[in-house]
């Protein structure tokens, strides 16, 4: 509120310099005697003068044609109406306020109420309205437009911001079953692992409610968070599983969106050994070179005649995550007869504004 009062008491600051000027180059010849000081004054007084005629029909347009006529949808025809017998008030104000103050008190005319429809003196008038309330409208039309394009922006950032909320919530249940299942059969063994795997999953599920809301995180905290996985992972599958994770990182501090990394793998293990009756493999390659990362991932799978790429809603998720929070990023995924490939580069350093 207070920022538009000094917008608009800024507005009537520089149009009333600019008026004075105009008028004090006017009448600079009618008073040769005065000093520069005087005649810039005098100028300065006979717009004061007007001043309050202007305001009145200036604040109409704004307040009442504008945010009440055109926001609440009135009639157009009723409006101009409106206005324009407005227009014609203002005009007479004008020219009385000239007569009976400005030029009898400001430069000692006297013209009386005969010059009322003075018609090169009425058409002065009515440039004189028309400018400021030209300026004045145009003014009030900018920084609706601007407002308007403003929320537009919030709105749009809004429901990017509540779609990424979203897909970050798609994690499969799919890996926490198959962990329980597995604790519960640790539990049945009365195995010594029971308590070790209980805490790698309670870490692990600690770190997808609370730290994955976050908007970035090291890329040290992801690769725990895959190790973690992978090791749970390892029971499952034990012997008949081999996984291989290679990491070369110039940069583990580098930052990065949080699971961003673990639905590739994750959709490794779901349709890649979890469907393979035969001994099977996974194996994951980790780069990060200024800035750039490589990560590709490659899981055995059944043979199959369709080497069509079909994308689950995991890996689409993980898509449209990208295009959110990244402006240059290379997603590439191949089916191969009995493999299949991810491979992303993704420039850390360049992340998209929501």
């Amino acid at each position: 509120m207070k920022k538009r009062w000094l917008l608009h008491v800024a507005f009537w600051v520089v149009y009333m310099l600019e008026d004075t000027l105009l008028e004090y180059f006017w009448i600079r010849d009618s008073f040769p005697r005065l000093s520069e000081m005087e005649r810039f004054l005098k100028a300065l007084h006979a717009n004061c003068g007007l001043l309050p005629v202007k305001l009145i029909f200036v604040y109409f347009i704004i307040f009442f044609a504008i945010d009440r006529g055109i926001n609440r949808n009135k009639k157009i025809g009723l409006l101009l109406a409106e206005v324009t017998a407005m227009f014609l008030i203002t005009i007479m104000l004008h020219r009385l306020a000239a007569i009976f103050y400005v030029n009898p008190y400001v430069y000692h005319e006297e013209n009386g109420a005969t010059r009322l429809f003075d018609g090169r003196r009425i058409f002065s008038a009515i440039l004189d309205i028309g400018f400021v309330a030209g300026g004045a409208v145009a003014m009030k039309l900018l920084r609706m437009h601007l407002l308007g394009k403003e929320r537009e922006k919030n709105l749009i950032r809004e429901k990017l911001e509540a779609e990424l909320k979203f897909l970050k919530t798609q994690t499969n249940p799919h890996f926490l079953f198959n962990t329980l299942n597995n604790i519960y059969a640790l539990a049945r063994k009365k195995s010594d692992d029971t308590a070790d795997t209980v805490m790698k999953l309670s870490k692990l599920l600690r770190f997808m409610l609370y730290e994955a809301r976050k908007s970035r995180i090291s890329l040290l905290e992801e690769i725990h968070i895959i190790e973690s996985y992978l090791e749970l992972e390892k029971i499952r599958y034990n012997e008949r599983l081999r996984i291989r994770f290679d990491k070369h990182i110039d940069d583990s501090s580098q930052e990065i969106a949080p699971m961003i990394l673990l639905p590739f793998i994750e959709n490794a293990f779901k349709h890649g050994a979890a469907e393979t009756r035969f001994e099977s493999f996974i194996s994951i390659d980790l780069q990060l070179k200024n800035g750039i990362l490589q990560f590709n991932i490659e899981n055995s799978k059944d043979d199959n005649e369709s080497n069509e790429v079909k994308e689950n809603i995991g890996l689409s998720n993980v898509r449209r995550q990208l295009q959110l929070m990244y402006k240059e990023y290379d997603l590439q995924v191949q089916n191969l007869a009995n493999t299949f490939k991810v491979s992303l580069t993704l420039n850390l350093q360049k992340n998209a504004a929501l």
